[in-house]
């Protein structure tokens, strides 16, 4: 080992500590993950993340909501229009109708953010 580097860690132990520091699981780590676990090559392990994730968007944008068992559900709403206020100057601001995308967890995802597995 040449001085400064750091020693190896395992696969699992570097891949959360680099979400740890990026904050976010990207589409790169979603293909990352297929490839490591399944052995599938990493161009065509990117493909099955954008056809997955086209999907989605494609449900969501006509409308229709998304469940997935055991993770949540995403689901299209529409928010009617109402005043509201700037915050900076407190004056009162129109927000237009428009539609929302929220996401629900399900109860098995609950329990194992909270630890109740």
């Amino acid at each position: 080992m040449a001085k400064g580097d750091a020693p190896a860690k395992p696969d699992g132990e570097a891949k959360e500590e680099r979400i740890a520091r990026r904050g976010a699981l990207t589409r790169s780590d979603l293909a990352e993950a297929i490839h490591r676990r399944f052995g599938v090559p990493r161009a065509e392990s990117a493909k099955y993340v954008e056809m997955v994730l086209e999907e989605i968007f494609e449900r969501i944008v006509s409308r229709e909501d998304v469940k997935l068992s055991s993770f949540g559900a995403f689901l299209v709403r529409e928010k009617k229009e109402r005043l509201g206020r700037n915050p900076k100057t407190g004056a009162g601001a129109k927000i237009s109708a428009r539609l929302v995308v929220a996401f629900k967890p399900s109860n098995v995802l609950r329990a194992r953010i909270n630890g109740d597995d």
